[in-house]
């Protein structure tokens, strides 16, 4: 395949997804206390909500250094890519995307693209699938890099919280800094289809929360790609029946929200993605 794609752990894809793309995942490290762990290699998803639920310290994330996407470049070459185009979780969140830049501008006798996806968790995850996808059809980086840019501008990420310690605590309060007066009756809704995190909503219960999900999206007749991302929400069914009236259930992919994402929303946060039409 002249053209593969590489991202990082924010992605939330699964590893046979991951493999079916042939998608190459550069892991971001998760820190409780003094004990440090590597996204989706010696921590999985579940270790990870297990070790949130048992644990007084909230974790911490720290950005690949860029010999780990050096690395991860070179293995594509080594493999017989022409090009790399590499998708990263928004640069407004994380110093990712710096990372990779620097090993882009390092990188000799490869072309190495970097691309701001200005999204999070499956948001991110339908960009790299759709850049894979087009690459294993044959696509220029050129292409590749054009979809992705377009797909940046219509998507879409809102997420209810069942708290903002999480984000409090590490720092990505961003514009919903104005929700930390109100916290002790309303569950937060934050819009993060900028890149950045911001208040979009207040809700006064979880299920109303839920109920603000489903009506974001059906402000419009018909959206791209919906995907339900978690962080295992007990509720998820019921998340799935709000939106069943337009979306069946067939039609939603369903992703579970890892630890590089999980570690600022918290247990039990809720996600919508979507791409709006063109």
């Amino acid at each position: 395949m002249p053209v593969r794609i590489v991202t990082d752990s924010a992605a939330d894809l699964p590893a046979d997804e991951v493999e079916r793309l042939g998608v190459e995942v550069v892991p971001l490290s998760i820190r409780f206390g003094s004990d440090e762990y590597t996204d989706g290699v010696d921590l999985s998803v579940s270790q990870f909500y297990d070790k949130l639920a048992t644990t007084a310290d909230l974790p911490e994330t720290s950005a690949p250094a860029p010999g780990a996407f050096d690395a991860a470049f070179r293995r594509q070459a080594e493999a017989g890519a022409d090009a790399v185009v590499c998708i990263n979780l928004s640069s407004g969140l994380s110093a990712t995307l710096q990372s990779a830049q620097t090993a882009a501008a390092a990188a000799e006798g490869l072309d190495v693209r970097v691309v701001d996806s200005r999204s999070i968790t499956a948001g991110l995850g339908t960009q790299v699938t759709l850049a894979a996808e087009a690459a294993q059809r044959g696509a220029s980086a050129d292409e590749i890099v054009a979809l992705v840019e377009d797909l940046a501008s219509r998507t879409h990420v809102f997420g209810a919280l069942d708290t903002l310690d999480n984000l409090k605590k590490g720092g990505r309060i961003g514009g919903a800094q104005a929700l930390l007066g109100s916290l002790l009756s309303i569950k937060p809704v934050l819009d993060l289809s900028s890149g950045e995190v911001a208040e979009a909503g207040k809700a006064r219960t979880r299920r109303k929360a839920l109920e603000w999900l489903r009506d974001k999206v059906f402000e419009v007749p018909a959206v791209e790609h919906l995907c339900v991302a978690h962080g295992m929400a007990p509720d998820l069914d019921d998340m799935l029946t709000l939106l069943a009236p337009r979306y069946p259930r067939d039609s939603i992919r369903v992703t579970t929200i890892g630890p590089t994402i999980g570690t600022h929303g918290g247990p039990r946060v809720m996600g919508l993605t979507w791409v709006a039409p063109a």
